[in-house]
Parts: structure tokens; sequence; C-alpha cells
């Protein structure tokens, strides 16, 4: 399974519906979580999403994980991209398929030098709205493939006819 690294407060810094909402910033990182946790899922991705510890005194690093969506918040004076880069150089080398998202020049150098994929903020947002439109697109598939499946349809022509006569016959 691909894995999916994301730097958590890169991301709310750079997409507008997180950047309106950053005063409340665990409501931010919730609905962060809630977006790439579907995302990640429909996708076929393991998530992970790290946000650094500044503005924390005295925590060490801790995480919540469920199924294939994982968050870490780093300890105290480590930084998201300190953890990220140890995380990538270590999975890299064991094999992954490892994708990282930022926007942060520097991080998105050392990413592609460890040879993982970089995606920018604004290229995961742009495919997070092509995802939404294909899974709405695939409800609405599916919705008029419930088109109405009349008897007629599935009836021999010789049975239609006899019916049909049937039914002129009581209208008389």
């Amino acid at each position: 399974m691909d894995l999916l690294i994301v730097d958590g407060y890169n991301v709310i810094n750079a997409w507008p519906e997180l950047i309106a909402v950053k005063d409340n910033l665990e409501y931010a990182r919730d609905k962060l979580v809630d977006i790439l946790g579907e995302y990640g899922a429909y996708k076929g991705f393991r998530t992970v999403i790290v946000f650094d510890a500044h503005m924390t005194s005295g925590k060490g690093a801790s995480h919540m994980r469920a199924a294939d969506l994982e968050v870490i918040y780093t300890k105290e004076g480590e930084t998201a991209d300190s953890y990220i880069e140890k995380m990538v150089y270590y999975l890299v080398r064991q094999g992954g398929r490892v994708y990282v998202v930022t926007s942060d020049l520097a991080e998105q150098m050392f990413v592609l030098g460890a040879g993982a994929f970089r995606i920018s903020a604004r290229e995961l947002r742009n495919d997070i709205k092509d995802v939404k439109r294909e899974i709405a697109a695939g409800i609405s598939r599916k919705v008029l493939a419930r088109d109405r499946h009349e008897l007629g349809s599935r009836l021999g022509k010789d049975i239609l006819k006899r019916l049909d006569a049937m039914r002129r016959d009581g209208l008389d």
C-alpha cells in the first residue's frame, strides 16, 4: 500500500478553507484529518498526517491511529519537517512507495533526493476536488442505473401481445 505523508500545518496554512478556520486550530486539524481520511481511503493510501508540537511545552510525541490513517504530533522541539525526513529516509529504504505533501521548497528537495514523491498542498487540494467529483459522478451513475425495470423488458414478444390484447379487451 502506498503511503501518503502530510505536513499538517503546511497544508492548513495553504488551503483557503482551512486558513479561514485556523483561529480554531483544533477544528482546522480535525477538518484536515477528515478530508485526508476520506481521500486516502478512496485512493488506497495509508495516510500519515504530521503536526509539529510547537506551541506546546513538556509534551512528548503522540499519535492516533485508525485503520489506514495515523495522526502524529511530534515531541517538543521537533519539527514536522525533521520527523517527516526521518520517516521518508527509513521507508524509502524499506522499498515503500512514499508521497509527501508539503509546499516547503527545502522539504520538497529533500523528499525528491531521498527517492520519495512530492505533492504540493495546492496539487493535493486539486486532486481532492477531482476525487470528490468522481465520487459524486459515481453516485449519480448509480442512481441513474436504478431506472425502472419494467416487466415488458423481460417478457417474450408473444406474451406481450397476449397481455396487450387482454388490456385492450378490458378497455372496451
